[in-house]
C-alpha cells in the first residue's frame, strides 16, 4: 500500500513539473495573467506534491515508543501546509487581477501553441486527478486526496483560461483579469475545503457517519446488551476505534472473548483498515432470576453450590443452598466461608433476605483410583439391580464400574427409566436407589448414575 502511494506521488511530481513549464512559457508568451497565475498554481503543485511524497514516506513508518498510533498524521500536517500556500496564492492572484481591471490597456496575445499547451494540460490534469483520487480512496491518504484536489482545480482553471482566450479574441481583453479573479476564488474555496478536512483529522474528529455505522454493526452482534461509548479517530490510512459495551454478567469469560472477536470482524467488514479495541462491562439484566444471581455470586467467590432453593414467604425472600468446602477444613473456617457467602447474597438481594447454607465436604484434589476386583464389582452391581427392581421405576442396570480410592469407592453406572416421567421424579428415584445401595455398602463415597430413556 505504501509503494502505491509513493508511486502515485512521484508521478504527480513529474506531471506538475511538465504542466508548470508549459503554462509558464505560454503565460509569458501571451501576457495572460490568468495563465501566469495558473502556472504559479502549478508551480505550487510541484512543491505540494514533493511535500506529499516526503510526507507519505514519513507516515509509512510503523508505531514506536514515542508514537503509539504511528506517523499517519504527518500526511495531515503536509496537507495543512499545502492549504496555507493555496490561500497565499489565491490572495496574490486576486490582487493582481483587480489591479489589471483598472488598467486601460490590458492586452492578451493569444496563439495556437498556448491553446495547445492548455489542452495538453487539461488532459494531464484529468488523468492525474482520476489516478490520485483512486489511490487516495484505496489507501485513505489525505495527502494524496489533497493532491487530487490540486489537479482538479488546475483542470477547471485551464478550462476557464481557454474561455478567457476566446473572450479576448472577440474583443473583451478584461475577461482575462476576471477569469484570474475567478481562479483565485476557486483556489481559496479548494483551500478552505482541504483545511477543514485536515483540521478535522488533526483534532481527532470522527469521520462523518462512522460512529453511527460502527454502532449499527456492533448492536447486530448477539450478546451485546448496550453500547456505552464509541470513539473513532483517523490517523493517516488507519481508523482507530474504541468501543465500550455492556454484556450480561452471567456470560462466561471465554464467551466474552469470542464476542469481542465477533464485534471486531463485523466492524472490519465495512472498515478494513480499522484498529479496534473493545471493552466489555458486565451488567445485571432485568430478566436475571434470583437463582442465576445466587449462582453468579457463588461463582465469583469460587464456591461450588447446588440444591439452591428460592422461596417467597409472605412477601419475604428466602434462599437456601448447599455449599461445598474442602473436607479437611475446620468447621470454624468453613462457617466463615458460609457466612461471607450469606452476606454477599444479602448485599445483592437485600438485607431482609433470609439465607440458609448447608456445608458439605468437597474433595478438591483429583483422586487416584483403580478398578476393584470382579467379585466386588459384581456384589455392588447385584445390589443396584436388586434395589432398582424393588423401586419399580429404574430398569436395565448396565455398564457398572467400581473404582477404589483412598477416600472410598466411586461407583458409576447406566440405567433406563420410562421416557414420559419428569426429571424431578426420576431424580428422586435415583436418590432413593443410591441410599439403599449405600446401606448395603457403607464404604461407597459416591454413586454417579447416567439415566437414559427406556427403548421403545
Amino acid at each position: 500500500m505504501s509503494d502505491a502511494k509513493e508511486n502515485a506521488a512521484l508521478s504527480s511530481i513529474a506531471a506538475s513539473v511538465i504542466i508548470t513549464l508549459g503554462k509558464g512559457w505560454a503565460g509569458l508568451a501571451t501576457g495572460s495573467l490568468a495563465l501566469i497565475s495558473d502556472a504559479a498554481h502549478s508551480l505550487l503543485d510541484v512543491a505540494a506534491t514533493t511535500m506529499t511524497w516526503l510526507a507519505i514516506r514519513a507516515a509509512a513508518k510503523p508505531a514506536d515508543e514515542d508514537h503509539h498510533y504511528g506517523h499517519g498524521k504527518v500526511e495531515s500536517v503536509a496537507a495543512l501546509v499545502e492549504t496555507a500556500f493555496l490561500f497565499l496564492l489565491s490572495g496574490a492572484v486576486a490582487i493582481e487581477g483587480i489591479r489589471r481591471l483598472w488598467e486601460e490597456h490590458s492586452v492578451v496575445k493569444v496563439n495556437w501553441l498556448a491553446i495547445f499547451i492548455l489542452i495538453i494540460s487539461i488532459a494531464i490534469d484529468g488523468w492525474r486527478f482520476n489516478a490520485l483520487r483512486r489511490v487516495a480512496k484505496e489507501t485513505h491518504s489525505e495527502a494524496l486526496a489533497a493532491d487530487a484536489l490540486h489537479f482538479s482545480s488546475d483542470l477547471i482553471n485551464s478550462t476557464l483560461i481557454l474561455a478567457a482566450f476566446g473572450a479576448s479574441a472577440l474583443g473583451y481583453p478584461q475577461a482575462d483579469a476576471l477569469v484570474a479573479i475567478g481562479v483565485s476564488i476557486f483556489i481559496a474555496v479548494a483551500g478552505y475545503r482541504l483545511a477543514q478536512r485536515t483540521l478535522n483529522t488533526l483534532l481527532d474528529t470522527a469521520p462523518i457517519g462512522s460512529a453511527d455505522q460502527i454502532k449499527k454493526l456492533t448492536l447486530a452482534v448477539p450478546g451485546v446488551v448496550k453500547i456505552e461509548d464509541i470513539k473513532a479517530r483517523q490517523v493517516g490510512a488507519d481508523l482507530f476505534v474504541e468501543i465500550e459495551i455492556s454484556v450480561a454478567r452471567s456470560m462466561p469469560f471465554d464467551r466474552v472473548g469470542i464476542l469481542k472477536e465477533l464485534i471486531i470482524s463485523a466492524i472490519r467488514s465495512d472498515f478494513a483498515q480499522a484498529s479496534i479495541t473493545v471493552t466489555a462491562t458486565p451488567v445485571t439484566l432485568d430478566e436475571e432470576t434470583v437463582l442465576e444471581r445466587v449462582i453468579i455470586i457463588a461463582a465469583r467467590r469460587r464456591i461450588p453450590v447446588h440444591h439452591v432453593t428460592v422461596q417467597e414467604i409472605e412477601g419475604k425472600l428466602s434462599v437456601s443452598l448447599d455449599l461445598e468446602v474442602d473436607g479437611k477444613m475446620s468447621l470454624s473456617d468453613a462457617h466463615t466461608v458460609a457466612s461471607q457467602l450469606e452476606n454477599a447474597i444479602q448485599d445483592e438481594l437485600g438485607q431482609e433476605t433470609e439465607v440458609e447454607t448447608h456445608i458439605e465436604p468437597l474433595v478438591i484434589s483429583s483422586m487416584i483410583g483403580r478398578d476393584v476386583d470382579e467379585r466386588r464389582r459384581q456384589h455392588i452391581a447385584s445390589s443396584l439391580i436388586t434395589n432398582a427392581f424393588a423401586s419399580q421405576t429404574i430398569t436395565d442396570i448396565h455398564n457398572v464400574r467400581v473404582r477404589e480410592t483412598e477416600h472410598g469407592l466411586i461407583v458409576n453406572y447406566h440405567c433406563r427409566v420410562a421416557p414420559q416421567l419428569n426429571v424431578t421424579y426420576v431424580h428422586e428415584a435415583v436418590d432413593q436407589l443410591e441410599h439403599m445401595v449405600r446401606k448395603d455398602n457403607p464404604n461407597i463415597l459416591r454413586i454417579v448414575s447416567h439415566t437414559e430413556p427406556t427403548r421403545q
